[in-house]
């Protein structure tokens, strides 16, 4: 005679409905991709059905597991915590999704890049895996990566992905990005575009998306002026300041291509106080479509990241290295929003 499911019930009655091994069920539970996608969605219907809830504690006794996650920031807040990047706080959120459907408790912690912050967790085991945000200077800070490959610590990156890339990283492909906003702004009749944010070694997110730049305009055979670029960091007030900059030097330029969004709204503003109307003097395109790139006056065209695919991926890869099958580093397609800040 089969089995009867319990009063109470256990993994053991959701893999007798569902024609599976008790491993296969907690596998799912986790949300494991060693388990196919049409198992673990029959398995989590089952145990929708039967009311069933996986006892953590138990589980990470036996698995000798934390099921928690930390979400390292490398960005110091102001004590109003206006210096927090919108973009990050977006991918806040489809992280926080991800890992409440793989049922994870994330700890979210801020840490000054210098502090030895790698190995408090390396020592504490507070966490099964880190994700880490805001890391985008692997050059300066590559020994503190390395340290955590050598001790066998489980983590995943946003950021630049290359061939230089210490641990497993997930990024957008900045640029193609670059060659996106490149592309559309030539094809505005653009010409003489500048370039607000660093374009060096420690900034390479920055760096691939004035590279991506360049390339759309050398296809087009205009050749890049370095005198156009003009460093800033992500903030408001950097994106002010770099456009007054060039303002001050006299430089020719009909379009701006914003290595952020933040540092986008910035140049509208010293751009306005110039006298220069947007898009009609100076086309300007951002990057990373946060909340306040639809609000701005033009609305800001701007390039999209796929922060839902970003929150996935940054889970499941270091889910994966738990579960000792590591994932390539892995690179996410970007979009062109397309606003009144270029075409109006």
């Amino acid at each position: 005679m089969g089995r009867q499911p319990s009063s109470k019930p256990t993994s053991f009655d959701i893999a007798y409905l569902a024609g599976v091994s008790q491993p296969t069920v907690s596998r799912a539970l986790r949300g494991s991709r060693s388990v196919s996608l049409a198992t673990r969605e029959r398995i989590e219907a089952i145990a929708r059905e039967l009311n069933y809830s996986v006892d953590k504690n138990a589980s990470s006794l036996r698995s000798q597991r934390s099921n928690t996650i930390a979400l390292l920031f490398f960005e110091d807040p102001t004590p109003d915590e206006s210096n927090i990047n919108p973009f990050f706080l977006s991918m806040l959120g489809s992280i926080t999704r991800q890992c409440a459907a793989r049922g994870l408790d994330l700890l979210i912690s801020f840490q000054k890049m210098e502090d030895d912050w790698h190995v408090r967790y390396q020592d504490s085991h507070r966490a099964d895996g880190l994700i880490l945000l805001g890391y985008g200077d692997y050059t300066l800070y590559k020994q503190r990566l390395e340290q955590l490959v050598g001790h066998g610590t489980h983590f995943v990156r946003w950021g630049s992905v290359d061939d230089r890339n210490i641990g497993a990283t997930v990024g957008s492909d900045n640029v193609g990005a670059g060659r996106l906003a490149g592309g559309h702004l030539l094809g505005q009749g653009r010409r003489r575009i500048a370039f607000l944010g660093h374009a060096d070694e420690h900034y390479p997110e920055f760096a691939d998306r004035y590279r991506g730049l360049c390339d759309a305009m050398a296809a087009q055979g205009i050749a890049p002026d370095r005198a156009l670029q003009v460093d800033a960091l992500t903030a408001e007030d950097a994106g002010h300041a770099a456009a007054r900059t060039l303002i001050a030097r006299g430089a020719t330029f009909d379009a701006i291509f914003a290595a952020s969004d933040l540092i986008a709204i910035g140049a509208m503003r010293a751009l306005a106080e110039a006298g220069l109307a947007v898009p009609q003097d100076v086309a300007i395109v951002g990057f990373d479509d946060i909340p306040a790139a639809s609000l701005t006056s033009p609305p800001l065209t701007t390039i999209m990241q796929d922060m839902k695919g970003a929150g996935e991926l940054l889970v499941d890869t270091v889910l994966a290295q738990v579960e000792d099958r590591p994932l390539p580093p892995t690179m996410l397609p970007a979009r062109l929003v397309v606003r009144r800040s270029t075409v109006g």
